[in-house]
């Protein structure tokens, strides 16, 4: 498998941990990820570059979003549309 797949898939998993505030410590994160925590800062680093709003909450002891953000890699098909201003209905 790829390197760059593995990080994409680890960043996922990551993702759903942060947003059910369930991932612990980084520490704990790093040891359920199976990697260590200088790749998991690593990998926090990345998202954060990515934009991702991802702090560590002392509170809840888990990392979270500050604001509400969606993730997606990949590729999708896109839906056509048949709603064009342009469009002409010959009867």
């Amino acid at each position: 498998m790829s390197v760059i797949i593995k990080q994409i898939e680890l960043i996922e998993r990551i993702d759903q941990l942060v947003r059910l505030q369930a991932t612990g410590t980084p520490a704990e994160l790093a040891y359920r990820l199976q990697i260590s925590k200088t790749k998991l800062y690593r990998l926090i680093n990345t998202m954060k570059a990515l934009n991702a709003p991802v702090e560590y909450d002392m509170a809840v002891q888990s990392f979270v979003y500050v604001e509400a953000v969606g993730f997606r890699f990949g590729f999708y098909h896109k839906k056509e549309t048949f709603d064009r201003p342009y469009a002409m209905v010959v009867g």
